[in-house]
C-alpha cells in the first residue's frame, strides 16, 4: 500500500474515530458525574477542574484542526496533553476524597486520558519529517479541513463536551449557594 494511501488512512482514524469517541468519553464523564450528583460532593472544584481540563485539549484540538502540523503545532499539542494529563491527576486525587468513583467511570476516565495521546502520536506519525527537521512557524493549515466537519465536530463538542460541563458548574454553584 502507498504511503500516501497509510496516511490518509491515518487522518480518517484521527478526524472520524479518535475525535468523536473522545467527545463521547467526555459526555460519557459527565453523565457519570450527573448520576454521582457530584454537586453534593466534591462540588464546584472538581468542576471548575473539569472545565479546565476542556480548556486545555479544546485549545489543543483547535490548533490541531485549524494549523499547518508542523514542529510548532505539535509541540502546543504535546503541551496541551501534558496540562490535561496533570490536572486529571490532580482531579482524580481531589474527586477521590470526596466521593466513590466507580468502575464505569473510571473506564471513561481512561478513554478520556489515552485518546488525546493517541491522536498527538498519530499526528507526529503523520508529521514525521516535522520531528526531524523542524519547523516552528505557526499556520495555517493548507488546505483546511472542510467547513461541514468543523462545523459538525464544533457543534458536537458544544452539545456533548461544553454545554454539559457548563451545566455541571451551574449545578454544582447553586448547590454551594443553597436553592
Amino acid at each position: 500500500m502507498p504511503l500516501d494511501s497509510i496516511a490518509d488512512r491515518l487522518e480518517q482514524v484521527w478526524l472520524y474515530l479518535l475525535l468523536p469517541l473522545w467527545l463521547l468519553a467526555g459526555f460519557g464523564d459527565w453523565c457519570c458525574h450527573r448520576v454521582q450528583r457530584i454537586e453534593r460532593s466534591a462540588g464546584l472544584k472538581e468542576s471548575l477542574m473539569h472545565l479546565l481540563m476542556l480548556a486545555e485539549l479544546g485549545g489543543g484540538l483547535l490548533a490541531a484542526l485549524l494549523l499547518e502540523t508542523n514542529a510548532a503545532a505539535l509541540l502546543l499539542l504535546l503541551a496541551a496533553c501534558l496540562a490535561h494529563e496533570l490536572t486529571t491527576w490532580w482531579d482524580l486525587v481531589y474527586a477521590d476524597s470526596k466521593r466513590h468513583i466507580p468502575v464505569a467511570e473510571q473506564w471513561v476516565h481512561s478513554l478520556q486520558l489515552v485518546l488525546p495521546w493517541a491522536a498527538l502520536a498519530t499526528l507526529a506519525v503523520l508529521h514525521w519529517p516535522q520531528i526531524m527537521s523542524p519547523d516552528w512557524t505557526l499556520r495555517w493549515r493548507p488546505p483546511p479541513l472542510p467547513a461541514g466537519y468543523l462545523m459538525a465536530l464544533g457543534t458536537a463538542g458544544l452539545l456533548l463536551a461544553a454545554l454539559p460541563f457548563a451545566e455541571e458548574a451551574w449545578r454544582c454553584a447553586r448547590a454551594r449557594h443553597g436553592p
